[in-house]
């Protein structure tokens, strides 16, 4: 636990909770294990199957260096109520409720699961303090789980997060500017909904507006076993339909930058793909989707080139007669 532990009267820190099991007790620990804690942690239970694994974080080991009264009675749990009971409420529902119910100008975002690195509120609340055009902070990514590795979002303006997220779920936001601009989008259920919400911030926020990611390691997230490459690509590309349609003035005021930045984005993964095929030639024989590619490269995107440069990587001389 953090040692000289001071609280944050300003901050309400909300956890949401769906079926992560133990790991909702270990993101609650540490929010209450912050160098500078949270006044309040109210955790959102949004339909979780066994009842146990969230009331357990009601019991979650308290700092021993506060005080016993000062985290008595600092976590709270709220269930919400679901219309259909195959069905819970989605992420983005379980943030507003939680949030609606805070009455500090700062709220810790944090997904059941995730934990937050002992000094996250330290080195975050700073920012908010020091500039009003922040409108959100949050810091560097250190993967459990599936996946061991550090993930380095940049942050930034508007014109940055048209084309990707640039700021991880676990923030610290402006309690005023979500509720300007109107909350999480509940109808967003597939994911991404952090992207459009801190697209809604920055707008919110005003032309100078800007959310900040601090160069340090600050959270740990948990990865799991994904869906397939397709698929994510798939959800990703309904999302971002949703999110022009919600935000179509801010694209059109920079669909010059967003369109070069998703090019770029596209054309980095191409060449990631094809440096993998050519260190890992067996691609060429095992994956449907490589030998399918390579026998019908895809046509202005790239798609030829890189099948040129990988079939020559392989071949002494090769040459092709034309039919």
């Amino acid at each position: 636990m953090a040692s000289h532990q001071r609280i944050a009267q300003d901050v309400t820190a909300v956890v949401t909770a769906c079926g992560q099991g133990t790991g909702l007790v270990e993101s609650v620990e540490s929010v209450l294990g912050q160098s500078v804690r949270p006044v309040r942690i109210i955790v959102v239970d949004d339909g979780s199957a066994d009842r146990a694994d969230v009331d357990a974080a009601l019991h979650a080991p308290k700092t021993p260096e506060s005080h016993a009264g000062d985290d008595a009675d600092c976590v709270t749990i709220v269930r919400l109520d679901h219309v259909r009971l195959d069905h819970n409420s989605g992420v983005s529902a379980a943030r507003n409720a939680g949030i609606a119910l805070a009455n500090t100008p700062y709220i810790c975002v944090l997904d059941g699961g995730d934990r937050l690195l002992p000094h996250f509120v330290e080195r975050t609340l700073p920012v908010l303090h020091d500039d009003t055009n922040v409108v959100a902070a949050s810091g560097l990514l250190k993967c459990f789980g599936v996946l061991n590795g550090v993930v380095r979002p940049v942050g930034g303006t508007l014109a940055d997060f048209l084309p990707r997220d640039c700021c991880p779920s676990a923030c610290l936001l402006r309690r005023g500017l979500w509720e300007r601009r109107g909350g999480y989008d509940e109808s967003m259920r597939e994911g991404f909904e952090d992207w459009e919400f801190h697209i809604g911030l920055l707008e919110a926020g005003g032309p100078d507006a800007r959310i900040e990611v601090v160069d340090e390691l600050l959270v740990n997230l948990r990865t799991l076993p994904g869906q397939s490459g397709t698929t994510y690509m798939e959800r990703r590309s309904r999302a971002l339909g949703r999110i022009i349609s919600r935000h179509r003035e801010s694209y059109a005021a920079h669909v010059e930058s967003t369109a070069l930045a998703l090019d770029a984005l596209a054309g980095d993964r191409l060449r990631m793909w094809e440096d993998a095929v050519q260190v890992h030639p067996e691609l060429l024989q095992h994956s449907m989707h490589t030998r399918s590619f390579m026998g019908h490269p895809t046509f202005g995107d790239g798609g030829v080139e890189a099948a040129v440069r990988i079939n020559r990587a392989r071949c002494s001389a090769p040459f092709y007669p034309a039919e």
